[in-house]
């Protein structure tokens, strides 16, 4: 697989405010009813058909939640970088995406044990379970890809370094293998790719080699239970979660309640090791408070995952519509500890 990824970074950022007027770029007909935001959603892992249209919507906007499975989410909290995972509901098939009123409900009715009402939302789920994704959160960053010159706050993934567009933990053990095998995890489900996304809209050589092999850890259908896919034991304890999660904002108590459940699932069941998820939970909150503000002051010890995303999005609260360079990353992120990117210069 070859892929010209220096100056780009589209899968790991969500680029949608940098197109002209919202216009998506046009690289296929999505047919007559499909959603206009199709073209920048993953692949459903619940649709078993062919649609273009993704038979399930997230709760959350971000256009390129990379899911984790299992033993990456523990491995983030071990290595304490708990603050770096969040979670992703999905509304249930054909529903709306508001909160409905108790005696009305949209779209296809689910079946039974497919959808559980929370926070007056049907949402996704298995067994009467909610299923989730844990994932990498999205903090807002001054970037500047595909070739402009002036940045924009745009929401970047914890991990991407402004200044380069490299990620910090590349070929590091936390790195996610769904990221290592994007984009050939799309172009085996015949999907399009951010790659040829970015040249529609910006031009450019980005997948230069669109050829694939059979690839592993794509994680379809049952196997993906407790691996990738996780299942909520207790769906009354997501009461609150459920909103704040649509609205995006969510509280590290919060996020710290699904990471713990996939922390602790069984790949292949519905089981919860309760050990491991007292374990993981404790992890995640240690020395820390419920509400955003405080992770200023990291719970996760040593680590800078928390203190530097608490920073941007403070920074960007305050800027206004002042931008400042991507080198502020230097301050925000390296001088407390993350991880240099090597640059282009060296790379082949």
């Amino acid at each position: 697989m070859e892929v010209n990824c220096e100056g780009c970074a589209g899968c790991c950022l969500d680029w949608r405010e940098l197109l002209e007027d919202g216009a998506e770029p046009d690289t296929r007909d999505a047919g007559d009813g499909a959603d206009a935001d199709w073209r920048h959603r993953r692949r459903d892992p619940f649709d078993g058909g062919e649609d273009a249209t993704p038979s399930r919507d997230p709760l959350d906007d971000d256009p390129s939640f990379v899911p984790l499975t299992r033993d990456e989410v523990r491995a983030f909290l071990e290595n304490g970088m708990g603050d770096a995972l969040t979670p992703r509901f999905w509304h249930v098939r054909g529903e709306s995406k508001e909160p409905r009123a108790s005696d009305t409900s949209s779209g296809e009715s689910p079946r039974e044990g497919d959808s559980v009402e929370i926070d007056g939302r049907n949402v996704a789920a298995i067994a009467d379970r909610p299923a989730f994704f844990v994932g990498l959160r999205k903090p807002p960053k001054p970037v500047a890809p595909f070739g402009r010159e002036e940045p924009t706050w745009l929401p970047t993934c914890v991990f991407l370094d402004p200044t380069t567009l490299q990620c910090r933990i590349h070929g590091d053990d936390l790195y996610p293998d769904e990221c290592g095998a994007y984009p050939e995890h799309n172009l085996a489900l015949e999907h399009e790719t951010e790659c040829e996304r970015v040249e529609a809209a910006f031009g450019g050589d980005r997948l230069r080699d669109a050829e694939h092999g059979d690839p592993d850890g794509l994680l379809l259908g049952s196997q993906a239970i407790g691996a990738k896919l996780f299942c909520h034991p207790r769906p009354a304890d997501l009461e609150g979660i459920v909103d704040r999660a649509a609205a995006g904002e969510l509280r590290r108590e919060d996020r710290a309640e699904p990471v713990a459940v996939a922390a602790a699932s069984s790949p292949g069941t519905l089981a919860i090791s309760e050990h491991h998820y007292e374990q993981a939970k404790s992890r995640l909150l240690e020395d820390g408070e419920s509400d955003e503000a405080s992770e200023s002051a990291s719970s996760d010890g040593e680590s800078w995952v928390g203190p530097a995303i608490c920073d941007w999005h403070r920074r960007c609260r305050e800027a206004g519509e002042t931008v400042p360079a991507p080198e502020l990353a230097d301050t925000v992120e390296g001088d407390r500890g993350a991880p240099e990117t090597p640059g282009w210069d060296d790379l082949e």
